[in-house]
Protein backbone atom coordinates (compact mmCIF):
# COMPACT_ATOMS: atom_id res chain seq x y z
CA UNK A 1 0.00 0.00 0.00
CA UNK A 2 3.12 2.39 1.13
CA UNK A 3 4.10 1.67 -2.80
CA UNK A 4 0.82 3.22 -4.32
CA UNK A 5 0.60 5.93 -1.49
CA UNK A 6 -2.26 6.74 1.14
CA UNK A 7 -4.89 7.37 -1.44
CA UNK A 8 -4.58 4.08 -3.04
CA UNK A 9 -4.74 2.35 -0.06
CA UNK A 10 -8.01 4.05 1.22
CA UNK A 11 -9.46 2.60 -1.75
CA UNK A 12 -8.18 -0.70 -1.53
CA UNK A 13 -9.71 -0.75 2.00
CA UNK A 14 -13.07 -0.84 0.75
CA UNK A 15 -12.56 -2.20 -2.70
CA UNK A 16 -16.44 -3.58 -3.96
CA UNK A 17 -17.56 -0.28 -2.94
CA UNK A 18 -14.93 0.89 -5.10
CA UNK A 19 -15.61 -1.11 -8.38
CA UNK A 20 -19.08 -0.77 -8.22
CA UNK A 21 -18.66 3.17 -7.87
CA UNK A 22 -16.26 2.78 -11.06
CA UNK A 23 -18.31 0.55 -13.03
CA UNK A 24 -21.44 3.20 -12.54
CA UNK A 25 -19.17 6.14 -13.21
CA UNK A 26 -17.98 4.28 -16.44
CA UNK A 27 -21.43 3.62 -17.29
CA UNK A 28 -22.51 6.96 -16.68
CA UNK A 29 -19.47 7.96 -18.87
CA UNK A 30 -21.11 5.98 -21.70
CA UNK A 31 -17.84 4.45 -22.04
CA UNK A 32 -18.87 1.68 -24.18
CA UNK A 33 -19.76 3.56 -26.67
CA UNK A 34 -16.75 5.91 -26.43
CA UNK A 35 -14.73 2.66 -26.61
CA UNK A 36 -16.83 1.62 -29.84
CA UNK A 37 -15.62 5.29 -31.34
CA UNK A 38 -11.92 4.78 -30.16
CA UNK A 39 -11.75 1.15 -31.46
CA UNK A 40 -13.23 1.96 -35.35
CA UNK A 41 -10.73 4.80 -35.20
CA UNK A 42 -7.94 2.56 -34.29
CA UNK A 43 -9.24 0.20 -36.74
CA UNK A 44 -8.49 2.87 -39.74
CA UNK A 45 -5.12 3.90 -38.13
CA UNK A 46 -3.39 0.82 -37.23
CA UNK A 47 -2.13 -0.35 -40.75
CA UNK A 48 -0.99 3.59 -42.06
CA UNK A 49 0.62 3.88 -39.02
CA UNK A 50 2.36 0.21 -38.76
CA UNK A 51 3.60 1.13 -42.89
CA UNK A 52 5.17 4.42 -41.82
CA UNK A 53 6.86 2.76 -38.90
CA UNK A 54 8.07 0.17 -40.89
CA UNK A 55 9.07 2.42 -43.81
CA UNK A 56 11.65 4.62 -41.11
CA UNK A 57 12.47 2.05 -39.19
CA UNK A 58 13.66 -0.25 -42.52
CA UNK A 59 16.67 1.89 -43.25
CA UNK A 60 18.17 1.27 -39.73
CA UNK A 61 17.06 -2.16 -38.84
CA UNK A 62 16.58 -5.85 -41.09
CA UNK A 63 12.91 -5.46 -42.14
CA UNK A 64 12.66 -9.35 -41.48
CA UNK A 65 13.80 -8.85 -37.56
CA UNK A 66 10.91 -5.95 -37.30
CA UNK A 67 8.37 -7.74 -39.21
CA UNK A 68 9.09 -10.82 -36.51
CA UNK A 69 9.01 -8.57 -33.64
CA UNK A 70 6.02 -6.58 -34.98
CA UNK A 71 3.95 -9.55 -35.15
CA UNK A 72 5.07 -11.05 -31.92
CA UNK A 73 3.81 -8.18 -30.00
CA UNK A 74 0.46 -7.53 -32.06
CA UNK A 75 -0.34 -10.40 -30.97
CA UNK A 76 -0.92 -8.43 -27.83
CA UNK A 77 -3.05 -6.32 -29.40
CA UNK A 78 -4.95 -8.88 -31.65
CA UNK A 79 -4.95 -12.00 -30.55
CA UNK A 80 -4.53 -14.88 -33.62
CA UNK A 81 -4.74 -11.56 -36.13
CA UNK A 82 -1.22 -10.62 -36.12
CA UNK A 83 -0.17 -12.73 -38.77
CA UNK A 84 -2.93 -11.45 -41.84
CA UNK A 85 -1.58 -7.67 -40.55
CA UNK A 86 2.28 -8.48 -40.78
CA UNK A 87 1.71 -10.72 -44.35
CA UNK A 88 -0.16 -7.24 -46.13
CA UNK A 89 2.43 -5.20 -44.38
CA UNK A 90 5.49 -7.21 -45.82
CA UNK A 91 3.44 -7.36 -49.24
CA UNK A 92 3.11 -3.36 -48.84
CA UNK A 93 6.25 -2.51 -48.00
CA UNK A 94 7.65 -4.49 -50.98
CA UNK A 95 6.20 -2.55 -53.51
CA UNK A 96 6.95 0.72 -51.52
CA UNK A 97 8.06 2.69 -54.50
CA UNK A 98 4.58 3.14 -55.16
CA UNK A 99 4.04 5.65 -52.41
CA UNK A 100 3.20 8.89 -53.44
CA UNK A 101 3.33 12.18 -51.51
CA UNK A 102 -0.44 12.46 -51.63
CA UNK A 103 -0.84 8.91 -49.99
CA UNK A 104 2.25 9.91 -47.74
CA UNK A 105 0.16 12.85 -46.54
CA UNK A 106 -2.96 10.78 -46.03
CA UNK A 107 -1.72 7.75 -44.19
CA UNK A 108 -0.10 10.16 -41.64
CA UNK A 109 -3.75 12.05 -41.13
CA UNK A 110 -4.99 8.67 -40.83
CA UNK A 111 -2.18 7.19 -38.57
CA UNK A 112 -2.95 10.11 -36.00
CA UNK A 113 -7.21 10.22 -35.83
CA UNK A 114 -6.84 7.43 -32.84
CA UNK A 115 -5.06 9.42 -30.99
CA UNK A 116 -7.14 12.42 -31.34
CA UNK A 117 -10.22 10.10 -30.65
CA UNK A 118 -8.59 9.27 -27.72
CA UNK A 119 -7.78 11.85 -25.88
CA UNK A 120 -11.79 13.28 -26.78
CA UNK A 121 -12.77 10.04 -25.06
CA UNK A 122 -9.96 10.80 -21.69
CA UNK A 123 -11.54 14.52 -21.88
CA UNK A 124 -14.94 12.74 -20.89
CA UNK A 125 -13.82 10.14 -18.08
CA UNK A 126 -11.78 13.17 -16.86
CA UNK A 127 -14.63 15.61 -17.14
CA UNK A 128 -13.90 17.16 -13.37
CA UNK A 129 -10.13 17.94 -14.59
CA UNK A 130 -11.39 19.63 -18.44
CA UNK A 131 -13.47 22.17 -16.21
CA UNK A 132 -9.96 22.90 -14.59
CA UNK A 133 -7.50 23.84 -17.56
CA UNK A 134 -8.02 22.87 -21.13
CA UNK A 135 -5.51 22.04 -23.29
CA UNK A 136 -4.11 24.48 -26.23
CA UNK A 137 -5.51 22.93 -29.47
CA UNK A 138 -2.38 23.51 -31.03
CA UNK A 139 -0.71 20.73 -28.12
CA UNK A 140 -4.04 18.73 -28.97
CA UNK A 141 -2.47 18.53 -32.54
CA UNK A 142 0.93 17.60 -31.92
CA UNK A 143 0.65 14.87 -29.21
CA UNK A 144 -0.70 12.12 -32.02
CA UNK A 145 2.56 12.63 -33.77
CA UNK A 146 4.78 12.54 -30.95
CA UNK A 147 3.43 9.16 -30.28
CA UNK A 148 3.69 8.10 -33.31
CA UNK A 149 7.64 8.68 -33.14
CA UNK A 150 7.38 7.86 -29.76
CA UNK A 151 6.07 4.31 -30.48
CA UNK A 152 8.60 4.27 -33.74
CA UNK A 153 11.49 4.67 -31.24
CA UNK A 154 9.87 2.02 -28.81
CA UNK A 155 9.62 -0.61 -31.82
CA UNK A 156 13.43 -0.25 -32.53
CA UNK A 157 14.72 -0.98 -29.17
CA UNK A 158 12.34 -3.85 -28.36
CA UNK A 159 13.48 -4.97 -32.08
CA UNK A 160 17.47 -4.63 -30.90
CA UNK A 161 16.59 -6.36 -27.42
CA UNK A 162 14.21 -8.89 -28.79
CA UNK A 163 17.06 -10.06 -31.14
CA UNK A 164 20.15 -10.47 -28.16
CA UNK A 165 17.27 -12.23 -26.59
CA UNK A 166 16.67 -14.25 -29.23
CA UNK A 167 20.76 -14.86 -29.67
CA UNK A 168 20.50 -15.85 -26.01
CA UNK A 169 18.16 -18.54 -26.58
CA UNK A 170 20.28 -20.34 -28.89
CA UNK A 171 23.01 -20.55 -26.32
CA UNK A 172 23.43 -23.01 -23.58
CA UNK A 173 24.92 -23.53 -19.93
CA UNK A 174 26.41 -25.82 -18.52
CA UNK A 175 26.88 -26.72 -14.97
CA UNK A 176 26.85 -29.87 -12.55
CA UNK A 177 27.94 -32.16 -15.59
CA UNK A 178 24.84 -31.24 -17.44
CA UNK A 179 23.42 -28.68 -20.44
CA UNK A 180 20.83 -26.48 -20.08
CA UNK A 181 19.34 -24.14 -22.62
CA UNK A 182 18.36 -20.61 -22.14
CA UNK A 183 15.93 -20.84 -24.67
CA UNK A 184 12.80 -20.70 -22.08
CA UNK A 185 14.96 -18.29 -20.14
CA UNK A 186 14.98 -15.90 -23.92
CA UNK A 187 10.96 -16.80 -23.69
CA UNK A 188 10.14 -15.54 -20.53
CA UNK A 189 12.33 -12.36 -20.69
CA UNK A 190 10.32 -11.67 -24.44
CA UNK A 191 7.44 -12.25 -22.86
CA UNK A 192 8.53 -9.66 -19.42
CA UNK A 193 9.72 -7.22 -21.93
CA UNK A 194 5.93 -6.95 -23.34
CA UNK A 195 4.21 -6.54 -20.51
CA UNK A 196 7.00 -3.92 -19.45
CA UNK A 197 6.21 -2.24 -22.49
CA UNK A 198 2.48 -2.41 -22.16
CA UNK A 199 2.53 -0.70 -18.93
CA UNK A 200 5.01 1.71 -19.29
CA UNK A 201 2.67 3.03 -22.68
CA UNK A 202 -0.46 2.79 -20.73
CA UNK A 203 1.28 4.94 -17.95
CA UNK A 204 2.25 7.35 -20.69
CA UNK A 205 -1.49 7.76 -22.43
CA UNK A 206 -2.92 8.30 -18.73
CA UNK A 207 -0.50 10.94 -17.92
CA UNK A 208 -0.13 12.58 -21.57
CA UNK A 209 -4.29 12.73 -22.99
CA UNK A 210 -6.37 13.88 -20.05
CA UNK A 211 -5.71 17.95 -20.56
CA UNK A 212 -4.91 18.13 -16.87
CA UNK A 213 -2.22 15.51 -15.93
CA UNK A 214 -3.08 13.02 -12.54
CA UNK A 215 -0.16 12.20 -10.52
CA UNK A 216 2.16 9.39 -11.36
CA UNK A 217 0.80 6.99 -8.66
CA UNK A 218 -2.78 7.67 -10.04
CA UNK A 219 -1.99 6.91 -13.84
CA UNK A 220 0.10 3.67 -12.74
CA UNK A 221 -2.73 2.27 -10.74
CA UNK A 222 -4.68 2.61 -14.31
CA UNK A 223 -2.30 1.13 -16.46
CA UNK A 224 -1.86 -2.20 -13.81
CA UNK A 225 -5.38 -2.45 -13.84
CA UNK A 226 -5.92 -2.14 -17.48
CA UNK A 227 -2.98 -4.70 -18.08
CA UNK A 228 -4.00 -6.89 -16.07
CA UNK A 229 -7.88 -7.07 -17.15
CA UNK A 230 -6.54 -7.34 -20.64
CA UNK A 231 -4.03 -9.81 -19.83
CA UNK A 232 -6.98 -11.99 -18.63
CA UNK A 233 -9.08 -10.92 -21.42
CA UNK A 234 -6.47 -11.64 -24.47
CA UNK A 235 -6.06 -15.44 -23.35
CA UNK A 236 -9.87 -16.09 -23.36
CA UNK A 237 -10.13 -14.06 -26.79
CA UNK A 238 -6.82 -16.62 -28.13
CA UNK A 239 -8.98 -19.62 -26.79
CA UNK A 240 -12.36 -18.13 -28.02
CA UNK A 241 -11.25 -17.91 -31.51
CA UNK A 242 -9.48 -21.07 -31.74
CA UNK A 243 -11.56 -23.58 -30.09
CA UNK A 244 -15.28 -21.93 -30.18
CA UNK A 245 -15.52 -19.27 -32.66
CA UNK A 246 -17.92 -19.57 -35.95
CA UNK A 247 -16.96 -16.05 -36.70
CA UNK A 248 -15.54 -16.70 -40.45
CA UNK A 249 -19.53 -19.08 -41.20
CA UNK A 250 -21.40 -15.48 -40.55
CA UNK A 251 -18.86 -13.00 -41.59
CA UNK A 252 -16.67 -14.83 -44.32
CA UNK A 253 -14.52 -12.85 -46.20
CA UNK A 254 -15.03 -9.96 -43.19
CA UNK A 255 -13.95 -12.35 -40.68
CA UNK A 256 -10.43 -10.74 -40.63
CA UNK A 257 -11.65 -7.03 -40.09
CA UNK A 258 -14.32 -8.09 -37.47
CA UNK A 259 -12.36 -9.89 -35.44
CA UNK A 260 -9.63 -7.89 -35.20
CA UNK A 261 -12.26 -4.86 -34.37
CA UNK A 262 -13.90 -6.99 -31.63
CA UNK A 263 -9.94 -6.99 -30.16
CA UNK A 264 -9.70 -3.62 -30.35
CA UNK A 265 -12.85 -2.72 -28.91
CA UNK A 266 -11.95 -5.05 -25.97
CA UNK A 267 -8.93 -3.08 -25.33
CA UNK A 268 -10.38 0.37 -26.23
CA UNK A 269 -12.97 -0.76 -23.18
CA UNK A 270 -10.55 -1.57 -20.73
CA UNK A 271 -8.28 1.36 -21.91
CA UNK A 272 -11.02 3.39 -20.64
CA UNK A 273 -11.62 1.17 -17.83
CA UNK A 274 -8.31 2.11 -16.19
CA UNK A 275 -8.91 5.88 -17.16
CA UNK A 276 -12.16 5.44 -15.02
CA UNK A 277 -9.99 3.77 -12.27
CA UNK A 278 -7.99 6.67 -12.15
CA UNK A 279 -10.89 9.19 -12.14
CA UNK A 280 -12.55 7.24 -9.45
CA UNK A 281 -9.23 7.24 -7.09
CA UNK A 282 -9.30 10.67 -7.48
CA UNK A 283 -12.21 11.34 -7.20
CA UNK A 284 -12.45 9.03 -3.69
CA UNK A 285 -8.78 11.24 -2.49
CA UNK A 286 -11.02 14.63 -3.25
CA UNK A 287 -13.99 13.38 -1.06
CA UNK A 288 -11.74 12.29 1.91
CA UNK A 289 -9.61 15.56 2.01
CA UNK A 290 -13.09 16.97 2.07
CA UNK A 291 -13.89 14.82 5.19
CA UNK A 292 -11.27 15.29 6.96
CA UNK A 293 -11.01 19.57 6.56
CA UNK A 294 -14.56 19.16 7.60
CA UNK A 295 -13.80 17.39 10.78
CA UNK A 296 -10.52 19.55 11.97
CA UNK A 297 -13.24 22.63 11.29
CA UNK A 298 -13.09 24.33 14.55
CA UNK A 299 -17.36 24.61 15.14
CA UNK A 300 -18.68 28.43 15.55
CA UNK A 301 -19.61 29.56 19.24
Amino acid sequence: MTVLGPRAAQVLKHPAAFVVRTLKAFRANQGLLLAGAVAYYALLSIVPLLILTMIVLSHLVDQRELLQTLGRYLEWLVPAQSAVIVAELANFLAHRDVIGWVLLMTMLFFSSLAFTVLENAMSVIFFHRVAIRRRHFLVSAVIPYCYIVSLGLGLLLVTLVAGSLQAMGQESVEFLGRRWSLGGMSGVLLYLLGLLGEIFVLTSIYLVMPSSRPSLQHALLGALTATLLWELSRHVLLWYFRTLSQISTVYGSLTTAITILLSLELAATLLLMGAQVISSTSASARAASTRRRNHSRPEPG
